[in-house]
């Protein structure tokens, strides 16, 4: 059996709270999706404004990638929609990269550990 195929271009929404302070910088400019591994969970709580690390670990590639991530979508811009108080932001994937492992998620306010398919991330692209 094939994998699935998916229209290009490949694309990832995000949505920005217009009240953070990145809001105004952010529609319009190309941007880097990071998504966290399961091991992760201090670099998520870090950047949801509870610091737990004394320093962030960057890729040299990138100012914009996060070291050890599950995945990094680089994106550019595509379209932008009011979504109430927020604003959603939709991204043409430029670029993909991912490691195998779990990833981490946020569901009911904790963290939960997201067991990697059986297929794969690999085939969503």
């Amino acid at each position: 059996m094939q994998p699935p195929r998916f229209a290009a271009p490949g694309l990832v929404l995000v949505a920005i709270l217009k009240t953070a302070r990145c809001h105004d910088s952010f529609p319009g400019r190309p941007f880097t999706v990071n998504v966290l591994g399961a091991e992760q969970e201090a670099l998520a709580r870090h950047f949801a404004g509870k610091p737990q690390l004394q320093e962030i670990c960057w890729d040299a590639s990138s100012d914009a990638r996060l070291a050890g991530t599950l995945a990094v979508l680089e994106c550019a811009p595509w379209a932008t929609y009011d979504g109430g108080d927020h604003t959603l932001v939709v991204g043409r994937v430029t670029t993909f990269s991912y490691r195998e492992g779990d990833g981490l998620g946020y569901f009911c306010g904790r963290f939960v550990r997201l067991d990697a398919p059986v297929l794969g991330i690999e085939f969503l692209f």
